[in-house]
């Protein structure tokens, strides 16, 4: 599946990063804990090159803990300092001012040193639309400064928010790419719900995300479908999952967008139980788990 999206305001949200990176210290990078590498604007080390970073695994709470164990480590041996948390609930979130405060030691040693006046460290937050932002903000905070929502790109421009004495942040609107070059990384976000619904095509997104969990999660679609044993194929599973939910047109047949539809919402509100998008070892597969049946055709028959 192949997306291009990218509005004036996020091309134009570059540029305001880019200029502002003189005045942080640390960046914070935010991710979604159930497709870490999928979130991940490749632009950002490119951006960001060379400054002190650190990781957030949000929505940790809605992934595969044993996954989210696999990405932290994965993240460490890169170098990158990382910490699994839930904006929502705040798990995790009172260790980011001390982390921060660590990653910018450099600067705050350089700056005593010289006499300088002690400050807060300064952050920029960056993350690809609907992963969180506004939500750890407010967390943060502790009072609604930034707007929340369950659709992708609601914040429209920066602003600083104070935490205590210790950090100062700076929000910013969720950065896309022009285009997914692997269509994989596409189908992950759309599952997650990171693309806007009508830029998706509900039926594919969901036969990835039900040939992923027969490979990894079999048991949740026996308890969550109430199957004795699971089909053949992902195709049946999707007529299995419209019988069960009513899906149904004219004689009979599966009604597949309109069970696609419910099948990923329910996997997007946790219905399903923890669920991880995609694993490190995912990415080098050569032949990934839930590719698009058009693109196994296609391999099939040149």
């Amino acid at each position: 599946m192949t997306i291009q999206w990218f509005p004036g305001h996020m091309a134009k949200a570059r540029r305001q990063v880019t200029e502002r990176l003189k005045q942080i210290d640390v960046v914070i990078e935010l991710l979604d804990a159930r497709l870490p590498l999928s979130s991940r604007n490749p632009m950002i080390d490119e951006i960001v090159a060379g400054m002190p970073r650190l990781i957030l695994l949000n929505k940790a709470d809605m992934a595969d803990q044993e996954v989210t164990e696999q990405w932290v480590q994965y993240f460490r041996e890169k170098g990158l300092r990382t910490l699994p948390i839930d904006a929502l609930s705040g798990k995790g979130v009172n260790r980011l001012p001390g982390i921060c405060q660590e990653l910018a030691g450099d600067m705050l040693a350089r700056r005593a040193e010289k006499g300088m006046q002690a400050r807060a460290v300064r952050t920029m937050i960056l993350g690809i639309p609907n992963v969180g932002k506004s939500s750890l903000i407010n967390r943060l905070a502790k009072r609604s400064v930034a707007k929340t929502g369950d659709r992708p790109a609601v914040t429209k421009a920066q602003q600083w928010v104070k935490v205590g004495d210790q950090l100062e942040l700076l929000d910013t609107p969720g950065i896309l790419w022009p285009k997914f070059e692997d269509e994989m990384v596409g189908l992950r976000l759309a599952a997650s719900g990171a693309i806007k619904d009508e830029l998706i095509d509900f039926t594919e997104v969901a036969l990835y995300a039900i040939a992923y969990m027969m490979h990894y999660y079999p048991q949740r679609l026996l308890e969550r479908f109430k199957l004795s044993a699971l089909p053949a194929d992902r195709i049946e599973m999707l007529e299995q999952i419209a019988a069960k939910r009513g899906c149904l047109i004219a004689g009979g047949e599966a009604d597949y967008d309109k069970a696609a539809e419910i099948f990923l919402r329910e996997l997007r509100s946790g219905k399903m139980g923890t669920i991880s998008l995609e694993r490190p070892i995912d990415w080098e597969l050569a032949e990934p788990i839930g590719k698009p049946l058009s693109s196994l055709q296609a391999e099939q028959n040149p």
